[in-house]
């Protein structure tokens, strides 16, 4: 699949998956797409925990309560590290989206299906329960979730708002 059909066919996938496991290569395969991704002055903030025992999706499912997840054949966590890089600017969340999005490609690319959960585990508590069972030390911590795994059925993008209400060449025109 090219890159132009995966961002087409790339959906947040919030229902049950398939009991089936993903290869730990294929895990591999996409966390390197989130390695590559481009970062603030090549810092690489943006670190990786690839979660598949299933008691810990189990775990993290009860922290998110999100049932769906303990589902999932693996969990990404985006492990961020606020440090400055450019006089006195960090960019972790611009890093780790990059990083999130490359994955998420790669993910619809190899048939897989996932979802960017972020504000829910960023509130409550929710952390600190996240660095600690996935032992991520302070300063750092745990900014997105990737759950995912095989759908039980191919889901669709939500529609977009057309080009010529959010693009235009030279002024802004809104």
């Amino acid at each position: 699949m090219d890159v132009f059909e995966a961002i087409n066919k790339r959906y947040s996938h919030k229902r049950e998956f398939k009991d089936e496991p993903v290869p730990r290569e294929t895990l591999k395969k996409i966390v390197q797409a989130g390695i590559q991704a481009p970062s603030g002055c090549n810092e690489q903030t943006t670190d990786f925990v690839i979660v598949d025992d299933p008691a810990l999706i189990r775990e993290i499912a009860a922290i998110t309560e999100r049932p769906f997840i303990k589902t999932a054949g693996a969990i990404i966590a985006c492990i961020v590290n606020q440090r400055p890089v450019y006089r006195g600017l960090s960019f972790e969340v611009e890093d780790c989206s990059a990083a999130v999005e490359n994955m998420l490609l790669s993910i619809t690319a190899l048939g897989y299906a996932a979802v960017w959960i972020e504000g829910n585990i960023l509130v409550e508590g929710k952390p600190e329960k996240l660095n600690s069972l996935l032992k991520v030390p302070a300063p750092k911590y745990v900014r997105v979730l990737l759950p995912l795994g095989i759908p039980p059925e191919q889901g669709t993008q939500k529609e977009k708002k057309p080009f010529a209400r959010r693009a235009w060449f030279n002024t802004y025109d809104g």
